[in-house]
């Protein structure tokens, strides 16, 4: 995505975005970074979030966001978190591995409400702060086979809403992007698996299950997603919060 030179919205902010390596991450990053903020991409791996930061003159931090209790005594110094980081298992309740429910809440859900209990009391101090949630519309809406990924998504619309009304008197927003599925390497691994569970053909996922529910037939861009989320990360936004935008081709409409 091209930001016009003249948009430096974000100059002097500093901004943090997890699982900023690759997809909705690394398009927020770079949208950011040409708005004038300083980025950290927070990634588990290394060497993307290495280069992307070396791209966009940001900073980088390797980190297992699953491992949560390292994350307890976290201090974040950042006016603008995106939680973004995020997994996908795919499986029916009664096959559901518990190991990877817990995984997903630790990663999608667990570690969201740490990061920005780390980053409120700097926030409240400025008298700034922007926390923009990468939800889905399965934060509004449920699929069969994600239990796991339904149910987190949906805490963290409940939690993005509780940080709305805590965060309105010092100047900090909190609200949730919601897209269909997007065109990231998350999405593309999926395929298989849905083929598998619903007995078709990995050519025929993305019509059939991706955008069956969609009035416009297409994948959601990650530039489309990052171009929201800038907004809501600017000055002009003070007044959006506790919200949830749906950007998924009218699923939600029905």
């Amino acid at each position: 995505m091209t930001i016009p030179t003249q948009s430096r919205s974000l100059e002097g902010k500093n901004a943090l975005v997890t699982g900023g390596a690759s997809g909705i991450g690394a398009a927020c990053a770079r949208a950011f970074a040409a708005a004038g903020a300083t980025v950290t991409i927070c990634d588990l791996d290394s060497t993307a979030a290495e280069a992307l930061a070396a791209d966009i003159g940001g900073r980088s931090w390797a980190v297992d966001l699953s491992d949560t209790t390292a994350l307890d005594d976290l201090s974040l110094d950042t006016d603008i978190l995106v939680n973004n980081a995020g997994i996908q298992r795919v499986a029916a309740v009664d096959e559901y591995s518990p190991d990877n429910w817990r995984l997903i809440h630790r990663l999608m859900l667990e570690s969201p409400f740490l990061l920005i209990r780390a980053a409120l009391p700097g926030m409240y101090e400025r008298g700034f702060g922007r926390i923009i949630n990468i939800s889905s519309v399965h934060g509004l809406r449920a699929s069969a086979y994600k239990s796991a990924y339904v149910a987190a998504k949906h805490g963290l619309e409940g939690l993005s809403k509780v940080v709305a009304l805590e965060g309105a008197s010092h100047g900090v927003t909190s609200n949730c992007l919601n897209p269909s599925y997007v065109r990231t390497p998350l999405v593309e691994k999926q395929i298989a698996d849905q083929a598998a569970i619903h007995g078709i053909p990995e050519s025929e996922v993305v019509e059939k299950i991706m955008l069956g529910e969609s009035a416009v037939k297409r994948l959601v861009e990650a530039d489309e997603v990052a171009s929201l989320a800038l907004w809501l990360a600017g000055e002009q936004a003070g007044m959006v919060t506790g919200a949830s935008y749906s950007m998924d081709g009218g699923w939600t409409a029905s």
